[in-house]
Order: C-alpha cells, then structure tokens, then sequence
C-alpha cells in the first residue's frame, strides 16, 4: 500500500466523523414547539453554524481525500 493510498483513506474517515458530529451539532442545536397555533423557535444559531463549518470542512476533506486517491495513478 502506497503512502498516498494511506493518506487518501485516512482523510475519507475523518472527512466521515467530522460530517457525522456536524450534522449531530446541527440536530441537536435546532428546536422548535408549536402551542396553539403559535410557533416558537428555541435553536441555537452559533451552535448550528458551527456544525454548518464542521459540514464544511468534511466536503473539502473528502474531496481532498478523493483526490488524492485518484492522483495516485
């Protein structure tokens, strides 16, 4: 197994745990509760843009790791 290889499937299962604890920030900082028509938004905007920037940052990290596996030939 070359280097490259490595580094490209290492950077896919990071890529993978940063996209799942994203979306698990994103889900558990939005909130929202209906009361007689009424409907009252609790979310937590920082919380859910930093799980918007985690979301990000594992896009670029799995097509980096994309990437880097198809350079290898």
């Amino acid at each position: 197994m070359s280097t490259y290889k490595i580094i490209g499937i290492v950077l896919i299962v990071l890529s993978l745990g940063l996209g799942y604890l994203g979306l698990n920030k994103i889900s558990d900082n939005s909130a929202s509760i209906e009361v007689l028509d009424l409907k009252v938004d609790m979310s937590n905007s920082a919380g859910k843009e930093q799980g918007y920037i985690y979301v990000g940052l594992a896009v670029v990290l799995l097509g980096g790791g994309l990437y880097v596996l198809k350079k290898e030939k």
